[in-house]
């Protein structure tokens, strides 16, 4: 328990007759960045704000620095929030709002202002003091709640989507900063977000939420490269989904077929019985389509081209497939002679798909 700076043990929480979290645990170690990524209504927020004290979990326990804190007021636990709509005071300047805090504390007026001075050098808003809120815009805005949380060197920073105003561009820029705020200071991060560029962009691990539960818990690489059930490949770069029945395994890879053809996924772990049903997820960027011809002898999947569309520099291609399933095929640039209409071979590297929803998928992390 000494290694963590926080901890989630088996937090439940229900709002009446819902159960909003069902069990949750976690380990957040020291300096780490953790984000959790979510859609709408997962429970994201309210495990944020069981951390931050503003909320009491039903059952479980929370551990800050091996301290259960768990029915500790907020003002108790060194912890600090940065919410999506800033907070900040509208009536107080920006040194106003940055040295709020320090100023309840009663700390004397040269500590204050040289703790205002380096954490308005830290978030790039030197000059900026005389300022009211009215007159900033959102990513000012943003960086002033930052500081406003980080002049009490807190151990652990709450963030709760706090980049979800902001414009794509500006967000992006923000992401960047928050990670280079993150690594200089030191400290540990949990950030909630439904946008999963940012939590592949920040994050040192990704816990995926659906239903108050943990999904999969890991580093961005591992989230995307293998997803453990189809809901993490779905939401986590929108993966494809093929199902079909194993024939013939070996150590290495599984072969499964279905009523559009045969498919073939590397075996990673668990153990797969011939004639078990099994679930693939194969990223769009891993499909590679085969123009049938009379001298085509591909092994795959038999598909249809049925639309092909182009956006954003990214080709892409929607077969269906002999199943009456489809899936997406996609590609940077225009480069495609195929057209809708043309019947296809769908294959993929074996070590490119995925097998998920194995039994003992979900996460069950304890403490």
């Amino acid at each position: 328990m000494d290694d963590y700076i926080l901890q989630l043990d088996r937090i439940e929480k229900s709002f009446g007759d819902v159960k909003v979290l069902k069990g949750l645990s976690l380990s957040v170690r020291p300096g780490e960045f953790i984000t959790l990524l979510g859609p709408s209504g997962c429970g994201k927020t309210t495990t944020l704000r069981i951390i931050a004290g503003l909320e009491k979990p039903d059952k479980g326990k929370v551990y800050l620095e091996g301290k259960d804190v768990t029915n500790e007021e907020p003002n108790k636990r060194n912890v600090n929030t940065v919410f999506q709509n800033y907070a900040l005071f509208p009536h107080m300047t920006v040194e106003g709002n940055i040295s709020y805090s320090l100023r309840l504390k009663r700390l004397d007026r040269a500590k204050i202002k040289k703790a205002v001075s380096e954490a308005l050098e830290l978030v790039q808003l030197v000059g900026f003091e005389k300022r009211m809120p009215h007159e900033l815009s959102g990513g000012q805005k943003q960086r002033v709640a930052i500081a406003r949380a980080v002049v009490n060197e807190p151990k652990v920073l709450l963030l709760d989507e706090p980049l979800g105003a902001l414009d794509l561009q500006l967000r992006r820029q923000m992401q960047t900063e928050l990670k280079r705020l993150q690594k200089h200071l030191g400290i540990t991060f949990v950030y909630i977000t439904h946008d999963q560029e940012e939590a592949l962009n920040m994050s040192d691990r990704i816990a995926v939420m659906r239903d108050g539960k943990f999904e999969q818990i890991g580093t961005p690489q591992e989230v995307y490269d293998h997803p453990k059930t189809s809901y993490v490949a779905r939401f986590v770069g929108s993966a494809n989904i093929i199902k079909g029945t194993a024939y013939n395994v070996n150590e290495h890879t599984v072969v499964f077929k279905n009523d559009a053809g045969i498919g073939v996924v590397a075996k990673y772990s668990g153990n797969i019985a011939h004639g078990q049903k099994v679930t693939v997820a194969v990223r769009s960027e891993h499909i590679k389509l085969n123009l049938v011809n009379y001298n085509s002898n591909v092994t795959g999947l038999k598909g249809v081209v049925k639309e092909k569309t182009f956006a954003g520099g990214l080709l892409q291609i929607i077969v269906a497939l002999a199943d009456g399933n489809e899936l997406v095929a996609s590609r940077h640039g225009i480069d495609s002679s195929l057209v809708p209409g043309d019947d296809v071979i769908v294959t993929w590297a074996p070590g490119n798909a995925v097998l998920v929803d194995l039994e003992g998928a979900h996460e069950k992390e304890t403490i």
